[in-house]
């Protein structure tokens, strides 16, 4: 294929990928292309006669291989957001191929050879800070890849890193498959008690789609517990949806588990190939936390009184539902119905009542936008002619505050048979002064699609998870670095949730709220008082939350923390999940994890393994920085020009913690984390 949208730097503005120029047929060769002219840049520099050098080494590897990592942007996300058969059956080959790929270029010994001489000679190289950083984070990602193995053992890691691949592209393919066949089916609409006459019109709809005509499809998300669950009124139907939700990837619903199970295993084994005791080890070597004992002193500590809130809270919940059934049980399809009933009852907030205060494109515009310039200064056009992957992604250009253009930001908001479920952000173009480039990045979102022609009426948790992922946008946005090893989110995992943490902190602001949280019908904002009752609505099931984020980074965090002999041993993957949590002591009644071993993408087809804890990691530098933020010594505009300038700009090109103390003038504390959380109560 000599012509091929990714084979030459987009004209488009900001080189926005040509979508309407892309197909199917495009991706394999431009992948093929790519890797064949990487690896023969990289015999280059590898092969040079001159002494090595960090411009005719590091900085050429930084140039090496533009329509790889162009079509590879492009292709991941089309692969969580919008796949098909064919875009999978690329995936399957492609994966275990870049794999061999990067062992190519991290294994091969004349490479590391002149990376190492010139890492030995650092000091003397006169490098500014940003190159010298650079020099040190290419030389460990070489030795953390094997480059100092014998050939013996290289070969070995080739194999385990090409089977790794191929297993985590599976499991993403099994999941959304399994998600999709677990889609709850009713065939009267008084199974659908509850629901407001907008979602049975979705469900009808989602049905109709799904080639069920006359009947009510509820499509799953990938969580255990299902936000839907909250409303249904009939209980069976509830535990319906909590069956299909839990069981997904195990058994006749998926091959999930053992080969979770098996992933494991290889994990463990790699780890102790490259000298460590197991994965987790190995993986917070080279993050903030650098050590298990750090991450298992921190969990250990928030444990024992997010279970004595969530125990509270069950008892709370048992004695409302045993007003109405006396003889059940509180069972974990009950929580969130019952926790529901609660809020109204006791703080007057009713879930439901609250959605037309959050319309789409009124949070968006007067909430997300909004706040990003009140705190930033930038602001947003749309740009409709300017095509996304699918019909419905909208293109927004992006102007810093003198008016000059920052970037772009893609936002796809509903959910979809072809998307994976949850929410993430993905960069098209990488922001670098190396290559004159300015950062292109979307967000996705599964918010449900309302009928054709209806507005799109948000929960409260939506509205999070879009401030939340608008903040990894800005940290795409805000990018400034020379190189693209440290653009924008390239950040060790368990500081990168951090930013977009804080960024959830403007969706509750005063001034934030009043601005977007206004009526459909009337435009009358939301009363002072509401919005009382809500925060006091919102810390009532903060037991809930945390127990189940808990019990899944401890789910996470045992899996990987097995040593090369344990995990090679057979597996009965559920009884694993049941002593796992008992052993970490939230085996809490009625709570699961908030994902089952059979379909945690995040660790076992994303790149969180031994990483979940991340998020709580994170929200110790959120909680600490939003206490910050609203101390009132300075204005916000102008602590936000500092946390930008400091931290949010400068990707991955320091220290992320001398980042933090850089805008914060100190390490960061974790009891503004406790106080949020109801973690430090005497009791």
């Amino acid at each position: 294929m000599t012509s091929n949208p990714f084979f030459e730097r987009s004209t488009l503005p900001y080189e926005l990928p040509r979508f309407a120029e892309i197909t199917v047929e495009h991706y394999l060769p431009a992948f093929e292309r790519g890797m064949t002219e990487q690896l023969a840049e990289v015999a280059v520099i590898a092969t040079a006669e001159e002494a090595p050098t960090f411009a005719n080494t590091i900085a050429a590897l930084e140039r090496s291989g533009t329509v790889l990592k162009r079509v590879a942007k492009v292709f991941f996300n089309v692969v969580s957001s919008d796949s098909n058969e064919r875009i999978d059956a690329i995936e399957a080959e492609i994966s275990p191929r870049l794999a061999a790929h990067d062992d190519a270029i991290h294994l091969d010994p004349a490479l590391f050879d002149r990376i190492d001489t010139l890492y030995q000679r650092r000091a003397e190289l006169g490098l500014n800070p940003e190159e010298s950083w650079l020099l040190e984070r290419y030389h460990l990602r070489f030795v953390r890849a094997g480059a100092r193995l014998n050939a013996a053992q290289q070969a070995r890691l080739r194999e385990l890193n090409a089977e790794l691949a191929t297993a985590a592209t599976e499991f993403g393919q099994n999941n959304l498959a399994a998600t999709n066949a677990a889609t709850l089916i009713l065939d009267t609409e008084q199974e659908l008690a509850g629901l407001t006459p907008a979602e049975v019109s979705a469900a009808a709809e989602n049905a109709e789609t799904l080639g069920q005509p006359g009947k009510w499809a509820l499509s799953l998300q990938n969580v255990s517990n299902q936000p839907i669950l909250s409303e249904l009124a009939d209980r069976a139907v509830r535990e319906r949806m909590m069956d299909a939700s839990l069981s997904r990837g195990f058994g006749a619903n998926g091959d999930n588990g053992a080969l979770a199970a098996r992933m494991v295993a290889l994990r463990a084994e790699r780890a102790a190939l490259l000298g460590y005791s197991d994965h987790a080890a190995y993986t917070v070597a080279d993050q903030t936390a650098k050590t298990t004992a750090a991450v298992e002193e921190m969990l250990s500590r928030l444990v024992p009184p997010a279970v004595a809130n969530a125990e509270r809270e069950a008892g709370e919940l048992t004695a409302v539902m045993h007003a109405a059934e006396p003889d059940a049980e509180l069972r974990s399809w009950d929580w969130q119905f019952w926790s529901e009933k609660i809020r109204a009852e006791q703080f007057s907030v009713d879930a439901e009542a609250l959605r037309p205060y959050f319309e789409l494109e009124r949070v968006l515009w007067d909430g997300v936008f909004h706040a990003a310039t009140q705190v930033y200064g930038i602001t947003f056009a749309e740009r409709p002619e300017l095509r996304g992957y699918h019909p419905e992604v909208r293109v927004f250009e992006v102007f810093d505050a003198d008016g000059s253009g920052l970037g772009l930001f893609l936002g796809d908001f509903f959910k979809r048979p072809s998307k994976r479920g949850g929410a993430w952000m993905n960069s098209l173009v990488s922001q670098s002064a190396l290559f004159g480039q300015r950062p292109v990045v979307v967000n996705n979102l599964n918010i449900v699609k309302p009928p054709a022609g209806e507005p799109a009426l948000l929960t409260w948790d939506n509205v999070r998870t879009l401030f939340h992922e608008f903040g990894h946008a800005l940290h795409g946005l805000f990018s400034n670095v020379t190189y693209p090893f440290f653009s924008g989110t390239a950040v060790p995992r368990d500081f990168v949730e951090f930013p977009s943490q804080v960024n959830e902190m403007w969706m509750s602001r005063p001034e934030i709220l009043a601005n977007y949280a206004r009526h459909i019908d009337t435009g009358e904002p939301m009363p002072a008082e509401l919005v009382e009752r809500m925060a006091a609505a919102e810390r009532f099931g903060e037991g809930f939350r945390t127990v189940e984020y808990l019990a899944a980074a401890l789910l996470d965090w045992a899996w990987h923390r097995r040593s090369t002999a344990d995990a090679q041993a057979d597996t009965d993957v559920e009884s694993f999940e049941e002593e796992a949590l008992r052993t970490a002591g939230v085996a809490v009644n009625a709570i699961p994890p908030r994902y089952r071993t059979g379909y945690f993408a995040h660790i076992f087809s994303g790149g969180y393994a031994a990483g979940y804890y991340s998020y709580i990691w994170s929200e110790v530098l959120d909680a600490d920085t939003v206490q910050w933020f609203e101390d009132g010594v300075a204005p916000i505009r102008e602590k936000g020009e500092l946390f930008r300038r400091e931290l949010l700009s400068r990707g991955g090109s320091l220290d992320p913690l001398d980042a933090f103390a850089a805008f914060r003038g100190r390490g960061p504390e974790i009891e503004p984390l406790l106080t949020r959380r109801g973690l430090n109560r005497a009791e």
